[in-house]
């Protein structure tokens, strides 16, 4: 079930409904409630998965038990590998078999040896990268003493499986959901207002921004020999705010429709397109997978607490992990290492942490040098963003190669030319409202508040035109699904 599709458009007013109405005066019903929509929201996919699901779900709750009932710190240990191991044992299964076989047939047969590899047709289950890295969490929590295990299961599972997050994230922590979950919640119609402001917002981003870009990205990439270098770079272009608007508007979405029902996720994108450097951008994209590999990875293997050697190898690895975690391709692992050789010179100089506040605050424009900071790294990012897009790295150095040997100018006149150019103004003013709402939590979350009524259900009309105008007849599923 996609968030934007009219199965989704009438399956969330009816479980709005019954939450607020047939359930509101009991807190156990209520999440009940919730694991049930959860759990039907998931089937949808493919119901087969739903039991991979729930034996994770099963694992990780029967392991944070044990983990507060031994006392041994080796006990303790061997029940947090437990969880481990069989997590990313699936995780592994499921999503990189067919890459390892394939990579070791690679390996063998350029060293002149004979090797038939076996591969699977697997299907990858929708979520799994997500709702793995939850019940990590959850147990390295635990084993660590930050938080006591959860008692009720129901609870437990729907801080698993929560609908709004189950299959794209953000990765969430116990710490921060679980005590929501458990706490009585009442309807407050100024935070639900705000929660379908923040859909919207969210379903513009993916239906007007990314669907529209990904049709031009698409063409381009698909065959790159037959475009001018101009072209080209126009086609990493369209990518790089295709995947923004995919996944950020998935994460908008998440979060409106999860305040729907009185529960706040964590934020996962801060506007990072207007980042003055890579560590900016890091802080600012997919923030909850960075702090997540961040406390559970980086930190771990000493941060950057050591020398030199250790600084760079932990920088590398994180990024590595973080590349293979988006997918089984070199593609992505290049793309992690790429992103590395960025960050280095900033945290070798001490200089990574120099951006934490937003851009400009408080002013209308930025200055000539963080204008300037900006654009390099935005051009930096396209660049690593066209690695992320290739179907292999053949592709991925084919497309760059080309930008820089093929005719520049002038732009490849493509089917479809005119309206890549609506599409194109489209984004530049889709990125004026984000500019002017980067102090935000999302960016229409103030705009419009001391504008005249009419004014302002004119704006929120002319989103919901724009969205009405650009959607498709067949649903166009979110990019993150395939991670």
């Amino acid at each position: 079930m996609l968030f934007n599709s009219i199965e989704f458009a009438l399956f969330l007013p009816i479980v709005f409904a019954l939450y607020w109405f047939a359930t509101n005066k009991s807190l156990k019903l209520q999440n009940i409630l919730l694991l049930i929509a959860s759990y039907f929201f998931y089937a949808c996919w493919d119901w087969r998965f739903l039991f991979l699901l729930m034996f994770s779900t099963l694992l990780d709750y029967f392991t944070g038990l044990k983990l507060d009932q031994v006392t041994n710190r080796r006990n303790k240990k061997i029940w947090l590998w437990i969880s481990i191991t069989i997590n990313l044992g699936f995780l592994v299964f499921f999503k990189y078999y067919n890459f390892f076989i394939d990579s070791f047939a690679q390996m063998f047969s350029a060293a002149g040896l004979h090797f038939s590899p076996i591969t699977l047709n697997i299907i990858l289950p929708v979520g799994i990268s997500f709702y793995t890295f939850h019940g990590l969490s959850y147990v390295i929590d635990i084993y660590n003493g930050k938080i006591k295990s959860e008692k009720s299961f129901v609870d437990y599972a729907v801080f698993v499986s929560f609908f709004p997050l189950l299959v794209a994230g953000p990765i969430e922590r116990a710490s921060h959901l679980l005590p929501q979950i458990k706490k009585e919640r009442t309807f407050d119609y100024g935070r639900a207002v705000d929660g379908l402001r923040q859909i919207l917002w969210g379903l513009f981003k993916k239906i007007v921004i990314a669907d529209q870009c990904a049709t031009y990205a698409n063409l381009i990439f698909n065959s790159p020999e037959d475009f001018t270098g101009s072209t080209l770079i126009i086609g990493a272009l369209f990518f790089t705010f295709q995947i923004y608007g995919d996944f950020s508007g998935y994460s908008d979405i998440a979060l409106g429709t999860a305040r729907l029902f009185g529960i706040e996720l964590l934020r996962n994108f801060a506007f990072p397109y207007f980042s003055r450097d890579i560590a900016e951008f890091w802080r600012r994209w997919h923030i909850s997978l960075s702090s997540w590999f961040r406390d559970y990875l980086y930190i771990p293997l000493g941060g950057s607490k050591g020398g030199t050697w250790m600084k760079v190898r932990n920088i590398f690895i994180i990024f590595l992990v973080s590349g293979f975690w988006h997918g089984a391709n070199w593609t992505f692992i290049l793309w992690g290492a790429l992103n590395a050789l960025y960050f280095l010179p900033l945290l070798l100089s001490n200089r990574n942490r120099v951006n934490l506040e937003i851009v400009a605050a408080g002013k209308t424009f930025p200055t000539f040098r963080e204008a300037f900071n900006i654009a390099i790294t935005f051009t930096l990012t396209v660049f690593a963003w066209i690695f992320f897009r290739a179907e292999d790295i053949g592709h991925a150095f084919g497309y760059i190669s080309r930008i820089f040997t093929a005719p520049f100018f002038p732009v490849t006149v493509f089917e479809g030319i005119y309206q890549a150019l609506g599409a194109a103004v489209v984004i530049v003013f889709f990125m004026l409202i984000e500019w002017k709402g980067r102090e935000q939590q999302y960016a229409i979350a103030k705009l419009g508040f001391t504008w005249s009524r009419p004014w302002r259900w004119a704006f929120y009309s002319f989103i919901i035109f724009l969205i009405g105008m650009f959607m498709e007849t067949n649903e166009m599923p979110f990019i993150y699904f395939q991670f």
